[in-house]
C-alpha cells in the first residue's frame, strides 16, 4: 500500500485542497502532517494574535480529521527533518503540499524539494489559496502587474470557471508515534489578554463557511455601500479564514454565485466583493514578484523619503489608542481587544501614522502584523504602502485622511466611537468627534488632547512629499 505526507501549511482546511486532493487520489495512505517552526519564517514569524489563532485553527482541523477517522501529527523543529524522519518511520514515497509565496517560504520549499529529490522521496507542490498562481496573471509583455486595475480586468476574466474542489479522503488516515499535544507549541498566550477574541471569531473551517453565510444573508446586498460603515456588520469578516486557507476565494466565490443563483439585482451585488477579493489575490502577486517590499519602499524615489524620527512614548499613544483623535483610537483599541480592525479605520489609522505623525510605515506594519490575526505579510505590506504612498497603485501624495471628516461621514451617530471609547459615550454628536473643541469636557473625562494638530500636520507632510516628487 502506498503512503504519502500531505504537509499542511496554510491551508488548514479539509476541502479544496489540492494537495490532499492528489495525495488521496494517488495514494491509499496518508499522513496529514502538521509543522510548527516559526525560526523559517524569520523575519516574519507569526505575530501574538495569529498564534491565538493558529491554535484554535489547528485544533478544528483535527477536529475534523478525527472526525472521520483521522488525526493531524503535530511537530516542531526543522521542517526538513521531520520530513525525513516520518518518511522513515512511515515508509511513504510522496510528500504533498500546497504552494506558499512568502519570500522565506519560496526558499524552504525549494530547499526541502530538492532535499527529498536527492533522497528519492517525490515532491508534489499544488495551487493553493489564490485564484491563479502570481505568475498566470501578466501584461501583454508577459510583466508582472503593478497597478491593480488593469491586473484585476485581466483575473476576473478567469475567475468564473475556478471551481473549488470536493472534500477528499483516503482509504486509510495514517497515524505515526511521535505526535506532539497541540498544546506543546505554546501557541496560546501566558498573560491572557486575549479574553475578547473567543467572543468575536470561530476559528476553523466550520466558522468561515457560517461566516460566509451570514454574509450572504446579512451584507451581501448592501455590500458596495455598507462596507465602509464600521459600526455595523458590512464587511464578510473573511480575512483570517483566508489568510489561515481555512476556506478559499473559489469556495467563497461558489458559496456566493450559488445564493445569488435566479437574483440578478445579487449577480450585481457580488462585484464589488469579488474585487476586494481580487485586492488581496494583487497584494500575493506583488510579494511573489517584489519580494523585497516587505522590507524596502516598492516605489525608489521614497527611499531618500525624511520620516520624522518618533519616540518610543509617541508610538505607544498611537498603539494603546492614546492619540486624542477619536476615530484613530477608537480603531486602535479594537485592534487590541479583537484582534481586527474595521477596513475604512485601518486606513485612517495608518494615514494617521504616516502622514500626520510621518512615521515609517514599517512602524506600523509590524505592529499590525503582531496584533492582527489576520496578518498578512502580502496584504500588510501592499496596504501599508498603499496609504503611506510608497507602494505599488499608491494613493496619491496628497491624500491624507481626515480621521474628523472620516468619522463624520461613515460613524455620523459616533455608534463605533462609543462602542471602543467608553470614557466619550456620553459626549453629545457635535462634539464626540472632535472632543478638543470642549475643553470642559476633555477634563471631565480623562480624554487625552490630540498628540498632533491635524490641519498643521496634514500641511507639513505636503510638503515633505511635495519635494520628494518635484511638485
Amino acid at each position: 500500500m502506498s503512503c504519502a505526507i500531505v504537509w499542511f501549511r496554510g491551508d488548514l482546511r479539509l476541502a479544496d485542497n489540492a494537495a490532499l486532493s492528489a495525495a488521496c487520489a494517488e495514494h491509499s495512505q496518508v499522513l496529514p502532517l502538521y509543522i510548527h517552526a516559526p525560526q523559517e519564517a524569520e523575519p516574519w514569524q507569526p505575530g501574538a494574535a495569529s498564534r491565538w489563532w493558529l491554535h484554535h485553527s489547528l485544533a478544528a482541523l483535527n477536529e475534523r480529521l478525527r472526525a472521520k477517522g483521522g488525526s493531524l501529527h503535530i511537530a516542531r523543529g526543522d521542517s526538513l527533518s521531520v520530513l525525513r524522519d516520518l518518511v522513515r518511520i512511515t515508509g511513504a514515497d510522496a510528500v504533498y503540499w500546497n504552494r506558499q509565496f512568502e519570500p522565506a517560504a519560496i526558499a524552504r520549499d525549494t530547499r526541502i524539494k530538492q532535499a527529498l529529490h536527492l533522497d528519492n522521496i517525490a515532491v508534489h507542490s499544488k495551487p493553493g489559496n489564490l485564484w491563479r498562481e502570481p505568475w498566470q496573471v501578466a501584461t501583454k509583455m508577459a510583466e508582472p502587474y503593478r497597478v491593480f486595475t488593469p491586473f484585476w480586468r485581466t483575473l476576473r476574466t478567469a475567475i468564473d470557471d475556478a471551481s473549488p474542489l470536493p472534500e477528499s479522503e483516503p482509504d486509510q488516515w495514517l497515524r505515526a508515534d511521535g505526535s506532539q499535544p497541540l498544546s506543546a507549541l505554546e501557541l496560546l498566550p501566558r498573560i491572557r489578554w486575549d479574553a475578547g477574541f473567543g467572543d468575536a471569531w470561530q476559528p476553523g473551517e466550520t466558522g468561515a463557511k457560517a461566516l460566509v453565510e451570514l454574509f450572504c444573508d446579512d451584507a451581501l446586498s448592501t455590500y458596495a455601500n455598507s462596507r465602509d460603515l464600521p459600526w455595523r456588520h458590512g464587511t464578510s469578516r473573511l480575512s483570517p479564514h483566508l489568510h489561515f486557507g481555512e476556506i478559499t476565494p473559489r469556495q467563497i466565490h461558489a458559496m456566493l454565485r450559488s445564493a445569488a443563483t435566479g437574483h440578478a439585482r445579487r449577480q450585481l451585488d457580488l462585484e464589488p466583493f469579488l474585487r476586494e477579493l481580487g485586492w488581496r489575490e494583487f497584494a500575493h502577486h506583488l510579494l511573489y514578484h517584489f519580494p523585497a517590499s516587505t522590507q524596502e519602499n516598492f516605489n525608489p524615489r521614497f527611499a531618500g523619503f525624511r520620516w520624522s524620527d518618533m519616540s518610543e512614548d509617541q508610538l505607544v499613544r498611537w498603539r494603546r489608542g492614546r492619540t486624542g483623535i477619536p476615530l484613530v483610537d477608537a480603531g486602535m483599541r479594537e485592534l487590541w481587544h479583537t484582534g481586527w480592525m474595521h477596513n475604512r479605520v485601518r486606513m485612517v489609522v495608518a494615514s494617521f501614522l504616516t502622514k500626520n505623525l510621518r512615521a515609517h510605515w514599517q512602524n506600523g506594519a509590524r505592529w499590525f502584523w503582531d496584533t492582527l490575526i489576520d496578518a498578512d505579510l502580502a496584504n500588510n505590506t501592499l496596504d501599508w504602502q498603499w496609504v503611506a504612498g510608497t507602494g505599488a497603485d499608491a494613493a496619491p501624495y496628497f491624500r491624507v485622511f481626515n480621521p474628523v471628516t472620516q468619522s463624520q461621514k461613515f460613524d455620523p451617530n459616533a455608534v463605533y466611537l462609543r462602542r471602543w471609547l467608553p470614557e466619550l459615550a456620553e459626549m453629545p454628536v457635535r462634539v464626540i468627534h472632535e472632543p478638543w473643541t470642549d475643553p470642559v469636557c476633555l477634563r471631565r473625562t480623562g480624554y487625552p488632547a490630540p498628540m498632533v494638530d491635524l490641519r498643521t500636520s496634514r500641511e507639513r507632510a505636503l510638503t515633505a512629499y511635495s519635494r520628494l516628487r518635484g511638485v
